[in-house]
């Protein structure tokens, strides 16, 4: 007789779906040089980015930031602020770094025991590209929690998470979604 497994996507584990986080005003705002800086450690040599003269000639009218350094903002701390990560490893040295890393706008855990955490996919949804001079803010969100059975017949979940980024105007500059794997 097979042995029937538990599901892994309780009551509790649903009531997640659609709870979001705080709206989180990054630190600082898109400026030159933390897109020159951005540029260069992702190595994207585009005009586009940097030659004012260039920038011009596009579709744009003037310099573009890469829509996905906005994401990369959203995890900068003031100075003199406490690293969540570094906090994250001394507090506990088998961190893995981004499970039990609280950040602003962080979302509540998932209830599961399922704690070894994978990358499942990231998606990029661009509305408009931030401008030199915008403050960024954002949202994260759980937006789909699904359950699929490993080839091991043990159930794992899938969590989506969701988060939407926007400008001082309240315009959407881009939504990106996140999924892991909990096991």
């Amino acid at each position: 007789m097979a042995q029937e497994t538990q599901s892994a996507i309780t009551p509790e584990v649903k009531a997640m779906i659609g709870v979001s986080g705080d709206i989180v005003e990054s630190w600082g705002y898109v400026d030159t040089e933390y897109l020159r800086r951005f540029t260069q450690a992702v190595m994207d040599p585009d005009p586009r980015y940097w030659d004012e003269e260039f920038a011009k000639s596009t579709q744009y009218g003037g310099v573009i930031t890469p829509p996905i350094m906005v994401s990369y903002m959203a995890s900068r701390v003031p100075p003199n602020t406490p690293d969540p990560i570094t906090k994250a490893f001394e507090e506990d040295p088998m961190s893995d770094g981004i499970g039990s890393v609280e950040r602003l706008g962080s979302l509540p855990r998932v209830p599961t025991d399922l704690v070894r955490v994978l990358n499942a996919g990231n998606e990029l949804e661009i509305y408009q590209y931030p401008s030199i001079g915008d403050k960024i803010f954002f949202q994260n969100k759980y937006s789909d929690i699904r359950e699929r059975v490993g080839r091991d017949g043990k159930p794992f979940l899938i969590v989506t998470t969701e988060t939407t980024y926007r400008n001082q105007k309240e315009e959407v500059l881009c939504i990106t979604r996140a999924s892991s794997i909990r096991r």
